[in-house]
């Protein structure tokens, strides 16, 4: 499959929420419920555990399709925070702040393409 990789950095092909909607895997979309419930202390459905990806058309996990940065980026018009005249903005390294992995992921994507930047 394809690395398909959100415009903040999270690697969307390796989300068990889009894992579970290309897949209709039910069993994953419970596992995943649970432990998400316990990771962000709020009860999360697995029927809520469904993406079809941060810039494709279709249904979105509830924070992805609230999220800021893929908000920006749909309204600049670009597939990733990289290919931002602004990068890296405070809202982009507010959320590395949280999850590194994903700014790994941009700084990856800024390497093998050099001319994004």
């Amino acid at each position: 499959m394809e690395k398909i990789i959100a415009p903040c950095g999270l690697i969307c092909s390796e989300c068990p929420a889009y894992l579970a909607q290309l897949n209709d895997d039910d069993v994953l979309r419970k596992k995943t419920a649970v432990e998400w419930s316990e990771m962000y202390g709020g009860e999360i459905p697995p029927e809520a555990i469904n993406c079809t990806g941060c810039l494709e058309d279709g249904i979105k996990i509830s924070h992805c399709e609230e999220c800021h940065v893929r908000a920006c980026v749909m309204m600049k018009r670009v597939s990733h925070c990289t290919e931002c005249v602004l990068y890296p903005c405070n809202k982009i390294e507010e959320f590395h702040g949280k999850v590194p992995e994903a700014k790994r992921s941009l700084e990856e994507l800024l390497a093998d393409n050099p001319l994004l930047y």
